[in-house]
């Protein structure tokens, strides 16, 4: 649930103090798997024909 009122109106990855917020994962909106692409899934598949 997003606490913060800066992540309700901007997001937590525009927020000014972003880098140093130690809630942003509490009461903010950040969640570090959403953008990141997981590296072992491309390898599992095998290669491309």
């Amino acid at each position: 649930m997003t606490l913060c009122p800066i992540a309700l109106v901007a997001g937590c990855e525009k927020c000014p103090a972003f880098k140093v917020c130690p809630l942003k994962g509490v009461i903010g909106d950040y969640n570090p798997d959403a953008g990141a692409a997981k590296p072992q899934d491309a390898a599992s598949k095998g290669p491309a024909k």
